[in-house]
């Protein structure tokens, strides 16, 4: 006869195969609803939560929850009862992140202060003031490499375009950008030069960019809008961020 503990081993196994086969099936099954009642978007991902029988939707870089009929969504955040934890912001953060060595660096502005160890990238629009003010903010901030994507938003900050296409094309990309960031100095029009500038709007809002600034730090974290420093420290010295 086959030993015992072997037998249980066997039915333990075929049965969460059989549960991960089920599950499989009706995340397909929600995902295929789901994306008949919004046929012009992108569904990211559907997951089933452990609470309420949920499923998870991310789709255009939103998350909400339905049930398994896809009859009901429902908008909103879930806490942990007991650690109040904002389970919801935790998985967007997550399902949002972005892989550092995946953005297209060769079209930022490379800024190297001190030993460069740790890493951010920032989209940013020459004309946002939240742009200056964390620029601002850097000034002391230091053994970083910042890794600067030029990103107008043109419908909010008209001539923003022009002014980081100017700024790509100076003979010095650096000095450009901070004159204009810390000094609001220059640069006037330059002679027109190949950009990335229109490149990287495109890639920016494949990636649901959609304001500035927004921080990417190397383990994935995208964060939008300016932060403090001290929360800006923080995560530059947070596993993964260098």
């Amino acid at each position: 006869m086959p030993n015992q503990q072997a037998l249980i081993k066997v039915c333990l196994l075929l049965a969460l195969l059989i549960f991960a086969g089920t599950a499989a099936a009706d995340e397909a099954s929600v995902r295929k609803a789901v994306q008949v009642k919004f046929p012009q978007s992108k569904i990211e991902s559907v997951t089933k939560t452990p609470y309420f029988g949920l499923y998870e939707v991310y789709i255009d870089r939103e998350l909400f929850y339905t049930d398994d009929k896809v009859d009901y969504f429902i908008l909103g955040s879930i806490f942990d009862g007991k650690t109040m934890q904002n389970l919801s912001e935790e998985r967007k953060r997550k399902l949002s992140a972005i892989k550092f060595d995946t953005l297209p660096l060769d079209s930022a502005i490379k800024i190297v202060k001190g030993n460069g160890k740790r890493k951010v990238a920032i989209f940013s629009d020459p004309y946002c003031p939240f742009c200056e003010r964390l620029e601002k903010d850097m000034v002391n901030v230091t053994d970083v490499t910042i890794y600067t994507f030029l990103y107008p938003i043109e419908s909010l900050h008209p001539g923003a375009t022009e002014k980081a296409k100017a700024i790509w094309c100076s003979p010095d990309r650096i000095k450009a950008w901070n004159d204009f960031m810390l000094k609001r100095s220059g640069p006037e029009a330059q002679s027109s030069c190949d950009t990335p500038v229109d490149r990287i709007v495109e890639y920016g809002r494949s990636k649901g960019i959609n304001g500035t600034p927004t921080l990417v730090f190397a383990d994935g974290q995208v964060i939008p809008g300016a932060i403090p420093t001290a929360q800006l420290e923080q995560i530059l010295n947070s596993p993964g961020s260098n």
